[in-house]
């Protein structure tokens, strides 16, 4: 039994990490300023903490108070899109922030820094991702993100803090926000059909992405901090098999019950092809038996049935408005 810190731990994937660490009998603290996540997500045995990983006041009472081993850090604005328009919220949230528990974790002496990059570290045309590539992110998002595994690297090699990095991959599922409309596609299209609105695609809708259900990617992430030949090293994690998101809004269709309705907007700047490889993940932590797409979006779409449509909040304080989708103005 460890002591540890769960940044994000509200959100959707960072609340089924903690679940994962509780069942693996830790006793988890959940840092979560709920600008993204929601407190009913949050597991009851958790100690749950409303703030900010900006707030560097809070976090050192953190570290001081609770004595932490581990450190996972979910916390994270995570639209790549959007991150091109909100450029100076991007780094302080993604770089910053990040920045803030490398030091405490340096300073506290922590056993391990679990953090969720992203395969937007890669940008486009180098498919499948592989995690021997060479970063080269397309968008704010994806810079931000690679550059806290730098720092991670650069920590390790001077204070001996060792990390593991996980880079997801548009992970779907039940907690999953949404009502936001900038990510998570997945969700997008479920409070669409639930709102009695046509699905939108950007484009022609034949970008391809592998679409990750959470019990596949939650269970390692958490399960990592045992598994010592995973220190310092980088894991792509998710599903193997790419669809296309028109493919995708049929599968979610299908699990409403409903004709498909889309409507087709403007194409905006984003990789078009994004999905990875998974030798390394299955060398090091095994081959574990997937959730098919099709199953995954039945139990997604059961639980967003139980819990209704949720309303769509707008970013309000976009910084750079040249160029912004048609659908993201006001």
């Amino acid at each position: 039994m460890a002591n540890i810190l769960v940044t994000g731990g509200a959100g959707f994937i960072g609340s089924h990490v903690t679940d994962s660490l509780i069942e693996n009998h830790h006793r988890v603290w959940v840092l979560d300023d709920l600008s993204g996540g929601f407190k009913e997500n949050v597991n009851p045995k958790a100690e749950f903490v409303q703030g900010s990983i900006l707030d560097y006041d809070l976090l050192q009472s953190l570290f001081n108070d609770n004595a932490y081993e581990y450190v996972f850090h979910l916390a994270a604005y995570a639209a790549e899109g959007l991150s091109h328009f909100i450029k100076r919220f991007n780094y302080q949230n993604n770089l910053i922030g990040s920045v803030n528990l490398i030091n405490l974790s340096v300073l506290h002496k922590v056993r391990c820094f679990v953090f969720t990059s992203s395969i937007a570290v890669y940008g486009k045309n180098q498919l499948p991702m592989s995690e021997e590539m060479k970063p080269e992110p397309e968008d704010s998002y994806g810079i931000a993100k690679a550059a806290v595994e730098a720092e991670l690297k650069a920590s390790f090699n001077m204070f001996g803090l060792p990390y593991v990095i996980f880079r997801p991959h548009n992970v779907y599922g039940e907690r999953q926000n949404i009502g936001d409309r900038y990510r998570n596609v997945v969700g997008i299209f479920m409070n669409q059909i639930m709102k009695n609105e046509p699905m939108t695609i950007f484009g022609d809708g034949n970008q391809k992405r592998a679409f990750s259900y959470i019990s596949d990617v939650a269970p390692a992430i958490a399960r990592s901090i045992d598994v010592k030949e995973a220190y310092n090293q980088i894991f792509n994690v998710g599903a193997d098999v790419p669809f296309t998101v028109n493919a995708l809004a049929d599968h979610v269709a299908a699990a409403f019950q409903v004709e498909p309705r889309v409507t087709y907007l403007d194409a905006r700047n984003e990789v078009y092809e994004a999905y990875s490889e998974h030798f390394k993940m299955k060398k090091i932590f095994g081959t574990a038996k997937t959730v098919p797409l099709e199953k995954g979006i039945k139990r997604m779409a059961d639980w967003a049935k139980e819990h209704g449509a949720r309303e769509s909040k707008e970013f309000t304080n976009i910084e750079v408005p040249v160029n912004l989708p048609a659908s993201w103005k006001k």
